[in-house]
């Protein structure tokens, strides 16, 4: 309804709206269990169309953030669910959700992430909730440092493809176009707060490889780390012109992450997996994306 499109279905307002659904729902305004407002003050409150508040809805519910149930509402799912390897002293019931483990790296002095994934969506979510949280006073880091692992853009990737049709290249364009909106809304989070003096130190750098990633991982401060496998889905992704295709896709949402710590023994499985994911980040890093050479 007069909304700019990128592909998505929806354009900058559907982006929006989704990220705010999102930042509701991992920071407890929305909680797991509860229901969504009804769409109607979803379009009051959020000033956008039924339309765009219905895509949007479709979209939370294939990432399993909600439950859409004719005649009951639209329940809360909640984020994903980090699974810990070993319980520690920072989670001591063994279970946490993305939203804590970056609530616990932000509380740090020193902030130092490598990430290796498929897009920076569900990232950009939890880097601006952290901004957010560092302007209110709540947490105050004094370096942040970003590195970040993408696909190279000029390469074709196994997924998402069109069954039956593989050089349909639109739902890649799509991912595309919805990566580069989320890395620069991380990039400009992060920045704002160097350029406002909230962070005296503040690094971000997106280096392109040419892997499709069949796995994520997050390391933290090289002494944590969060590890997940992307599993294959069929589903409907809409290319434009209210046109949707069947293809081959992952989820991110749908990746059961493990969490490991570096504690104490260097030969325990948690400092052995933590040592070998993050040579296996900097070896990329460093020898195999386009700006490392």
């Amino acid at each position: 309804m007069g909304e700019a499109r990128t592909g998505e279905g929806g354009g900058s307002k559907f982006e929006r709206v989704l990220e705010t659904l999102r930042a509701r729902i991992a920071d407890g305004t929305y909680p797991v269990g509860s229901s969504l407002p009804p769409q109607r003050q979803l379009v009051e409150e959020l000033d956008v169309s039924r339309d765009t508040v219905q895509k949007v809805l479709t979209r939370l519910n294939e990432e399993e953030w909600v439950e859409s149930r004719r005649g009951s509402g639209t329940r809360v799912l909640g984020a994903q669910q980090v699974l810990s390897s070993r319980p520690s002293a920072a989670w001591r019931d063994g279970r946490m959700t993305l939203r804590s483990f970056f609530d616990h790296a932000f509380e740090q002095r020193e902030v130092l992430l490598d990430i290796h994934t498929l897009t920076s969506e569900s990232l950009s979510t939890h880097i601006r909730l952290q901004a957010e949280r560092i302007r209110d006073g709540e947490v105050a880091p004094e370096r942040i440092v970003l590195r970040m692992l993408l696909p190279r853009e000029s390469m074709p990737l196994i997924y998402p493809t069109v069954k039956g049709h593989a050089d349909d290249l639109r739902p890649q364009k799509r991912l595309r176009d919805i990566t580069r909106i989320h890395e620069s809304l991380l990039r400009e989070a992060l920045e704002d707060l160097r350029r406002e003096g909230f962070v005296p130190d503040v690094e971000v750098e997106i280096r392109h490889v040419p892997l499709t990633p069949t796995f994520k991982v997050y390391l933290l401060n090289r002494s944590q780390a969060l590890h997940g496998f992307y599993v294959l889905v069929e589903r409907m992704i809409p290319v434009g012109d209210g046109e949707e295709v069947e293809a081959r896709d992952v989820l991110g949402l749908r990746a059961t992450l493990t969490h490991h710590m570096k504690e104490g023994d260097p030969s325990s499985s948690g400092a052995v997996l933590v040592d070998a994911a993050q040579a296996w980040f900097d070896s990329v890093w460093n020898l195999l994306t386009d700006e490392g050479g």
